[in-house]
């Protein structure tokens, strides 16, 4: 490679949970490899993650994926610029795995360290690719830990609007899916349950106070579990397939009237959707039919790069390394991270 392309490559390494990444991404935008290995064979059998076995999993495989990464993008340290890893939010010993090996790595080839908030990550997956959201945007994140509405002014520059108050709606899913007695992980298994039944009971959605942008849904938990609970003390036949289909239908109205009405007070013309949940095909499909109703821009991430990978900590890497913002080799781990501002809004 020549000089010019060594200064636009930035090597990404993800392991914030279950799933070890390392990717190599050019200009913040192209994704030149991107390999992911996922653990949940590994925890099936426990119905969610096991933190210790997690943290042992990403010791196994971070070297491969490294080097993988490295080989599929036909790279070596030497053409890098900089490696980016996710410090938090997640499981610290997971991420600790992550964190220590980027270490090295930066301290072996003296490439400057950039730290990357996980979910922070999630919203600059929307910047993978050639086409990407002008600013001001609204993003709605969705995952099994957060729910939330972000206004990002600039890169780097975030104003929260609104979050979960209870269960996150990823959470909400994998509980629902468990007492359905569906396989780990949940979400995706409710989702294809789904698709077999429709949405005949009425389930509530909390909308909570007027002009509101937060989420609730620990009471649209209970009651699906009530009605699961109750009909089954009574011996009655239930579907599952429209048990399933009710709660996503309730779900999906919430959060595309909260995302639609907060575009409206904002006037943003730009709409992004982040994190796990962002897979969800019913999500997907009607945040994009409210948005073209309403002539603003829909962005969504293609699916790899909903769930954990580490393109997206390199998308946000480079904005980062472009704006100085690094890291020394004291750098730490944290399962609690806030969103918070990098940048000046100029």
């Amino acid at each position: 490679m020549n000089g010019s392309e060594r200064r636009n490559l930035i090597l990404a390494v993800e392991s914030s949970c279950d799933e070890t990444s390392a990717a190599v991404v050019e200009n913040g935008h192209r994704v030149l490899a991107n390999i992911i290995s996922s653990q949940i064979d590994v925890h099936q059998i426990y119905g969610g993650v096991v933190p210790e076995i997690a943290s042992r999993a990403h010791v196994e495989r971070i070297s491969f994926v490294v080097r993988q990464a490295l080989s599929q993008a036909e790279a070596t340290l030497s053409d890098l610029c900089a490696i980016a890893v996710t410090n938090g939010p997640g499981l610290v010993g997971a991420l600790l795995v992550g964190v220590s090996y980027a270490k090295g790595l930066s301290y072996g080839s003296r490439l400057p360290l950039v730290p990357v908030n996980h979910i922070e990550s999630h919203i600059y997956a929307n910047f993978l690719g050639a086409s990407k959201p002008d600013f001001p945007l609204l993003c709605l994140v969705v995952s099994g830990g957060h729910t939330s509405l972000i206004l990002m002014h600039n890169h780097g520059v975030y104003e929260s609007l609104g979050r979960t108050r209870d269960d996150a709606a990823g959470e909400a899913f994998d509980k629902i899916a468990r007492v359905l007695d569906l396989p780990y992980p949940g979400g995706p298994h409710l989702e294809k349950l789904a698709r077999q039944g429709s949405p005949v009971f009425s389930y509530p959605k909390a909308m909570l106070e007027p002009g509101s942008f937060d989420f609730s849904f620990s009471g649209l938990k209970s009651a699906v579990l009530n009605h699961i609970n109750n009909s089954r003390q009574r011996a009655e036949v239930i579907s599952k397939a429209d048990i399933a289909a009710s709660f996503q239908h309730a779900v999906v109205e919430v959060l595309v009237e909260k995302t639609m009405s907060a575009a409206d007070v904002t006037g943003v013309r730009s709409v992004c959707l982040a994190g796990g949940v962002s897979a969800n095909v019913t999500l997907r499909h009607r945040l994009s039919s409210e948005a073209s109703a309403r002539g603003l821009n829909m962005h969504i991430p293609d699916i790899v790069y909903c769930t954990d990978n580490a393109a997206m900590v390199g998308a946000l890497g480079w904005q980062k390394y472009l704006k100085g913002i690094g890291a020394g080799l004291d750098i730490n781990a944290f399962a609690v991270m806030p969103l918070t501002s990098w940048a000046v809004d100029n």
